[in-house]
């Protein structure tokens, strides 16, 4: 028998969890709001993770999205250190690991994303990180101290902030790439040479189109086996390989799963009383007239309202164009868009300055730009994009 408790259950302290919460009491939900989270902390930013609080700019109670008031204003039934193992659909619970089950009435699950395991020999050693969670950098940190040698496996985004918050605190790094370039999945050359020339300037040792065979032990060292045979010593590696979105809980449950929690464009999974946002969802873009699976977390929080006003009756369709951002020593990235796809690239402004644009065109129209210290070029772009797709 089905429970008919009035219940919104949200699985996974995130963006998008503190975001559904505050969306449903604005638009009028009074009943009950469950939030379950694995972890034991309220909801924290994870940008700041690889930057600001690697570094030691900010402390661990300055990540908190929202501060324990807000929860009790709320009036939200926290559960965190707690993980979900299992939705019943016929009864409407979640079976959580201490065996408890909460009832639910309308279910959103923000399950985010995991890092991808590095798969080779040697990979399962304590000096081997991959940077998920405010404890995952607290033990990095622990292990890395000035003259320290820091091993990066990957050259995408958390690899390179991490590349560049550490060498600044006197720390050798050496970072890994099996790509000609890096960022290739998500940008074009010339923004790749951009951060490959930045990072080498600043004492980066960056290695491309090298093979990791596996990690070797020895008494005077660990070290990283290339392909070629060459060793690289470390104190410590991080891997950033990509990430893989936790769908096991939807698959478990009979949802469609293809990259992501597969939902329309109220963000409503295939039972529309349960719904996904942010990383784990794979959902219809109209810009760009496909189905994408996003890692960003304004797409987070702008899926969690839509799911809010969706849960209240007020269905909005979301069609937030695609945006991100990444800070490198002084230069912050703002992308705009998808470059998937374009068929011409135009660079303007002043690559040596650090100030400079890199647009991708699809048949004439605008469809991604990659400012670098071009806040106003990023916001010409993002607005230009959106009104261009939308006409088609």
């Amino acid at each position: 028998m089905k429970s008919t408790t009035q219940n919104v259950v949200i699985i996974g302290a995130s963006h998008a969890a503190t975001e559904a919460i505050a969306g449903l009491r604005r638009a009028g939900w009074d009943a009950k709001i469950t939030l379950i989270g694995d972890e034991e902390h309220l909801p924290y930013q994870r940008p700041p993770l690889s930057k600001a609080y690697y570094k030691g700019d900010i402390s661990a109670d300055k990540l908190a999205i929202k501060n324990a008031n807000f929860y009790e204003v709320t009036k939200v039934d926290l559960m965190l250190g707690q993980r979900a193992e299992f939705i019943d659909r016929e009864t409407k619970e979640v079976a959580l690991a201490n065996g408890d089950r909460i009832a639910y009435s309308k279910l959103i699950l923000a399950t985010g994303t995991r890092a991808r395991i590095l798969p080779v020999e040697g990979a399962d050693a304590s000096c081997i990180k991959y940077l998920r969670t405010v404890t995952d950098v607290d033990e990095i940190k622990d292990s890395l101290k000035p003259g320290s040698k820091l091993l990066i496996v990957g050259a995408g985004y958390i690899g390179l902030e991490v590349a560049a918050s550490a060498v600044n605190q006197g720390i050798t790094v050496t970072v890994l790439e099996a790509q000609e370039r890096v960022l290739a999945r998500v940008t074009s050359e010339p923004v790749s040479k951009f951060y490959q020339d930045m990072h080498r300037a600043a004492g980066v040792d960056i290695r491309l189109g090298v093979g990791l065979k596996r990690f070797v032990y020895k008494q005077d060292g660990n070290f990283a086996e290339l392909d070629n045979g060459e060793l690289i010593q470390f104190d410590c590696a991080i891997v950033g390989i990509g990430v893989i979105p936790n769908v096991e809980l939807a698959e478990q449950a009979g949802l469609e799963c293809d990259n992501g929690i597969v939902v329309d464009e109220y963000t409503r999974t295939k039972d529309l009383d349960i719904y996904a946002v942010g990383d784990c969802s794979n959902h219809p873009n109209p810009q760009y007239k496909r189905r994408i699976r996003l890692e960003s977390v304004p797409n987070a929080v702008a899926q969690a309202k839509t799911a809010a006003l969706s849960i209240c009756g007020d269905n909005v369709i979301y069609d937030q164009l695609p945006w991100f951002w990444s800070d490198q020593y002084d230069v912050k990235l703002q992308t705009a868009g998808l470059m998937q796809g374009h068929d011409e690239v135009i660079v303007e402004g002043d690559i040596k300055a650090r100030k400079f644009s890199v647009a991708y065109y699809s048949e004439g129209k605008l469809i991604a730009l990659d400012a670098i210290n071009s806040p106003a070029a990023f916001v010409k772009a993002k607005k230009r994009i959106y009104l261009e797709l939308s006409d088609d």
